[in-house]
């Protein structure tokens, strides 16, 4: 990796972090120079490095809204909107923002995650929203649960295109550029994978077992050109129902380790795991105790990038808040401190109403090893009143999936030589000139189920 982010975990001098708190990246960015520029400890140098990206990042375009631009918002798109609405809301957390030169921003998704997570707005939005889409998606997604239970388990064949380009304003044609697009890789549920077509043809295709398996380009970037690769894979899951009685009082000891900063067993989340357990020892229930906290108290939400995060585990369990990434690796986090063998997986969410980025995570049980937990779909599941479903993704996956990705922060074949977009996981791909790597910001990326067929 460009940095290796266990260093994250370092903290930062009292100076910087007074610097940021207020929004005066600028005068933060100095004081980091200024440091360097001296002797320091090679751990504190490599966090003060990171840290200069970070304040990078968040500049560009994370927080663009004032509290006026963003009032001027709210006005235009609910009804009965009055000002004071929008300071409850900063209060009450339920919109993310921070200083910027000391006057409040908000994040650039701030409207879509009111309109997403709060009942209440999208009620009162003056446009309505066509729902018929994401009806259609849950309709779908609780038809397999009755599918699976009925069936034992479905497979299908899955035929997906993907692309990314830089943005016209940012493109310089004429020169190399190296790219990255994420592909299916062999794991529990995925067999039977065919690169069916790369344009331009591709440079290397990662070998399957790779953990963040990639197919990538270099060459002369040429005028509005796209890069994209197709391919298809079977993908079968089969239906398992988890049994605490015949859980094994043997469990295995691997994947229980720390993987800082995100995977970090702090003092706050040893706290949380022992009044989540209650003195529960077997690991069925123990790993149902942790879901079902995940997804009754911690809220879905929409993300800033994951780099500008110092610990995403602790973030989620101490604002009670976060993506399907977030939550699954607080997931993982607090599995693993339980001594339950969990890891990541993730790529992209796959229907004919809707393809996306997606995050979920596994666990281990004798005597059913590797099983599933999807703790976004099933912290929705219950919040929309699907009981159902809400106890299907504990310990089970539904057949959209296109996992690319085992582990988090870890290298692509071959490395990446400057920042990552995202250095902890790949879901939309990467792009990089001689001389840079380009944020998300800059790029413009697509995701298109051709087809899926279902198998016997």
């Amino acid at each position: 990796m460009y940095y290796d982010l266990k260093y994250m975990s370092v903290p930062l001098p009292e100076d910087i972090v007074k610097l940021k708190n207020y929004g005066d990246f600028d005068g933060a960015g100095k004081l980091i120079e200024h440091l360097l520029s001296n002797e320091l400890p090679q751990a504190l140098r490599k966090r003060l490095e990171i840290e200069q990206d970070i304040i990078r990042i968040v500049g560009i375009n994370e927080y663009p809204f004032d509290f006026v631009e963003a009032n001027k918002m709210m006005k235009e798109t609910f009804k009965d909107y009055q000002e004071q609405e929008l300071t409850e809301l900063k209060e009450t957390g339920k919109v993310d923002w921070l200083y910027i030169d000391g006057k409040i921003h908000f994040q650039r998704r701030f409207l879509m995650n009111l309109i997403k997570t709060q009942a209440d707005y999208e009620a009162r939005l003056i446009v309505k929203e066509d729902n018929e889409v994401d009806r259609l998606r849950k309709q779908e997604l609780t038809q397999n649960v009755q599918i699976m239970k009925e069936q034992g388990g479905r497979k299908v064949k899955i035929h997906l295109k993907t692309s990314i380009q830089v943005k016209k304003e940012y493109e310089r044609p004429g020169e190399i550029v190296k790219v990255y697009l994420p592909i299916p890789k062999d794991c529990k549920q995925v067999s039977d994978i065919q690169i069916l077509k790369t344009t331009p043809e591709a440079t290397f295709i990662a070998p399957e077992k790779e953990a963040q398996r990639t197919v990538y380009f270099e060459t002369v970037l040429k005028e509005d050109q796209v890069f994209s690769v197709e391919y298809s894979y079977t993908n079968q899951v089969d239906y398992v129902v988890l049994d605490p009685e015949k859980a094994s009082e043997l469990q295995p000891e691997f994947e229980l380790s720390e993987e800082l900063p995100h995977i970090r067993f702090t003092p706050y989340l040893e706290k949380l795991l022992e009044e989540i357990l209650s003195g529960e020892t077997n690991p069925i229930k123990k790993a149902r105790k942790i879901y079902d906290f995940i997804t009754t108290k911690v809220n879905y939400s929409f993300m800033r990038e994951y780099f500008t995060i110092d610990n995403i585990s602790e973030y989620a369990a101490v604002n009670l808040k976060g993506d399907c990434g977030v939550q699954a690796i607080l997931f993982i986090t607090l599995c693993r401190m339980a001594n339950i063998p969990a890891k990541w997986q993730s790529g992209l969410y796959v229907s004919q109403y809707y393809t996306g980025c997606h995050d979920w995570a596994q666990f281990y049980v004798s005597p059913y090893g590797w099983v599933f937990a999807d703790l976004s779909f099933g912290g929705g599941a219950r919040r929309n009143g699907d009981l159902d479903r809400w106890n299907y993704y504990f310990g089970n996956l539904d057949i959209f999936r296109m996992p690319a990705n085992s582990e988090i922060q870890t290298d692509f074949n071959p490395p990446k030589q400057f920042l990552r977009a995202d250095p902890i996981d790949n879901q939309r791909g990467e792009f990089e000139y001689e001389n840079q790597g380009l944020p998300y910001a800059y790029l413009e990326v697509k995701q298109e189920l051709v087809s899926m067929e279902e198998l016997v």
